[in-house]
């Protein structure tokens, strides 16, 4: 007998819960690919996309995961020998820049750990000591989804006009678009990339470079670029399929207009309130757990946490204890601690991650809650009271 019998739920932080609306919308006969529905629809995509962006400018559209965003965007923009300044906070800015070095891109990492996010005045320090402007790009990541860190954009874009620096401005927003507050034209980005699997709440498979006009400028030089990658013909396409280099991805082209539907009936600002509430539901209870045992919260200030995915410390080997409990007794999967080994160790054994991007609501995050605390009692892992309450309390008063 096991209680994990029935529907499970993957509280991972992407791919995030697929609707059944965005499912049955995909459960569907092949359509024609060059005329017809499939064609208007997808004009109609775009200034969806658009609005979940907050921006007026372009956005191309990739058959490929974040990686390939990642790829596309440095493709266009940047020319081999170029130089960028890269601010981690986690795994995936180190990712990032790992692509770039393999297109020929050298890269100066600003290093900010795995707790802490992007120090303002060390990311000026950089720019002001780079007086021949060698920078071509910021690299950074606006919520890293392996240390759940939430990065301050706009005020990397003022240290940036503060310097009187040309770099452009590049910002993942993978893990954060559709689930924080994220302004790209408000903030002054140049550039963004995301996907599907998310906030966005498609199956794994689309990948978006959104770019304003001083990004596209630098396509100019950049011979990085190849002809899948090349953003020009996806937003200025003679023939539909340009859109996408090749055949549509039809199905989950139909999957990512429900999920557009979904959005904007709901309205995005109450989208990102509804993400706010319930990641407050989180916090309330590991503060809870954590008055009197192991647990702690990766990032220590609210301000600076992100509102789809909680990184929590548990200590090694008790969060891959806990986790593997969970899958096996209460159907429930949590995140591993991604990016978490250091010096040779796995560390990465003391962590685990909740995802609570996209299709989720109170009851979904009550009964992860609920079951890492049932995991705990069984595990005899020491824990503080009320924790649930806690929890409760924070989705009453939304």
């Amino acid at each position: 007998m096991s209680l994990a019998n029935g529907r499970h739920y993957l509280a991972i932080p992407g791919p995030s819960v697929v609707p059944d609306r965005v499912l049955q919308a995909m459960h569907r006969a092949a359509p024609n690919i060059y005329t017809g529905e499939l064609p208007e629809m997808v004009e109609g995509l775009l200034p969806d996309l658009r609005a979940v962006a907050r921006t007026g400018h372009d956005v191309a559209i990739y058959i490929a995961n974040g990686h390939g965003a990642w790829e596309a965007a440095l493709a266009n923009t940047h020319a081999r020998g170029d130089k960028v300044l890269v601010l981690a906070t986690g795994r995936f800015a180190l990712g990032w820049s790992e692509i770039a070095k393999r297109l020929g891109i050298e890269c100066e990492i600003l290093d900010f750990g795995k707790t802490s996010d992007v120090a303002a005045d060390r990311v000026e320090a950089a720019l002001r000591g780079d007086a021949g402007h060698a920078y071509r790009s910021v690299l950074m990541v606006h919520v890293d989804t392996s240390t759940s860190v939430r990065n301050d954009v706009a005020a990397v874009r003022r240290v940036l006009d503060d310097a009187g620096h040309p770099a452009l401005l590049m910002v993942d927003c993978i893990a954060s678009l559709a689930c924080d507050r994220f302004e790209m034209d408000a903030w002054g980005v140049d550039l963004m990339v995301a996907a599907s699997q998310k906030g966005l709440m498609t199956p794994p498979g689309l990948g978006f470079v959104f770019f304003n006009d001083r990004a596209d400028a630098a396509r100019g030089r950049a011979d990085c670029n190849t002809h899948y990658w090349d953003w020009d013909l996806r937003v200025r396409p003679v023939d539909f399929y340009q859109y996408f280099d090749g055949t549509a991805p039809t199905h989950h082209l139909y999957g990512l207009r429900a999920a557009l539907d979904m959005i904007a009936e709901e309205g995005l600002e109450n989208v990102w309130s509804r993400h706010e509430k319930l990641a407050a539901a989180i916090w309330a209870a590991c503060e809870a757990w954590g008055t009197d045992g192991p647990l702690q919260l990766n990032i220590a200030d609210r301000a600076k946490r992100s509102c789809a995915v909680t990184a929590i410390q548990l200590g090694a080997p008790k969060g891959t204890e806990l986790r593997d409990w969970l899958t096996a007794n209460a159907g429930v999967t949590l995140g591993i601690g991604l990016g978490m080994a250091e010096s040779g160790e796995e560390a990465w054994h003391g962590h685990f991650r909740i995802g609570h991007m996209g299709h989720v609501n109170s009851h979904m995050v009550l009964g992860v809650l609920g079951a890492i605390e049932a995991g705990m009692v069984a595990l005899d892992i020491p824990h503080g009271s009320g924790a649930l309450s806690a929890a409760a309390r924070a989705c009453a008063a939304a």
